[in-house]
């Protein structure tokens, strides 16, 4: 859901652990037949396939072009739009919101609360789950202090990852009842072994990085490596430290 465009092939191949985690949110939601149902920040659309199989109508919403694109290609029958979340408008109301792994990437978190409530029919339900506090912390701390030892420079942070009371508070002042909500550790193997740091950098931590010159890059990406080798390098491959927020609400 960043303006940014992603790597969708990068995302299905080497990150399947954002959908494969996801199938455990499509439970809780229960998705049932002819139920209309929108899924904001699909990807690439595994996990909107998964509901549909239920016999609801999913729509699937990126604001990806390359993400929908790939939706599209691998699911032709169902239906995808290109939007923001904070301005998508559709002609009839959900009976149930699904995000997965997405709404961290926007900070303006009350603009999308308000459009949530205002997308959701009076008795809908929410079920999200998102980066909460303390989510890849050690990772982050570890970018910011080899851009500040070696380029004097600060990182801008790309992500909101919010407590649970806080979170909890903001919906239920924006018309949710919070049914339950859960903050908890989920440390995330990554693939590829000693390159899987670097190719979540690559899918994930670009905009801590934008102001690495290109010249100093690969320095850079050395160096943090080392860093969080001791704390984050086990068994032959990287293991990052996810905290993840999922929340169960219904619309007042």
């Amino acid at each position: 859901m960043t303006s940014g465009d992603w790597n969708a092939t990068l995302y299905d191949t080497k990150h399947a652990f954002v959908f494969a985690y996801g199938s455990s949110l499509v439970e809780l939601l229960a998705p049932r037949p002819g139920e209309l149902i929108l899924d904001v920040g699909c990807g690439t659309g595994h996990l909107t396939a998964a509901i549909a199989r239920s016999g609801a109508r999913v729509v699937g919403l990126d604001l990806s072009p390359a993400m929908i694109e790939t939706a599209r290609r691998h699911y032709p029958t169902l239906e995808w739009h290109i939007g923001d979340i904070r301005t998508f408008d559709y002609p009839h109301p959900f009976d149930a919101l699904f995000s997965n792994a997405a709404l961290h990437w926007i900070p303006e978190a009350e603009r999308v609360v308000k459009a949530l409530a205002r997308l959701l029919k009076p008795g809908g339900r929410l079920v999200l789950e998102m980066g909460g506090r303390g989510n890849v912390a050690t990772l982050q701390a570890a970018v910011e202090a080899v851009l500040q030892e070696r380029l004097a420079i600060t990182p801008v942070n790309p992500w909101y990852f919010p407590a649970l009371g806080e979170y909890a508070t903001l919906l239920e002042t924006h018309g949710f009842e919070v049914q339950a909500a859960w903050l908890f550790a989920r440390p995330t193997a990554l693939e590829e072994g000693e390159r899987g740091l670097r190719l979540w950098l690559e899918m994930f931590g670009s905009p801590l990085l934008e102001a690495v010159p290109a010249e100093r890059r690969e320095e850079i990406l050395m160096a943090i490596e080392e860093k969080l080798r001791p704390l984050l390098f086990r068994e032959g491959h990287w293991e990052l430290d996810y905290r993840r927020l999922r929340v169960l609400a219904r619309r007042l």
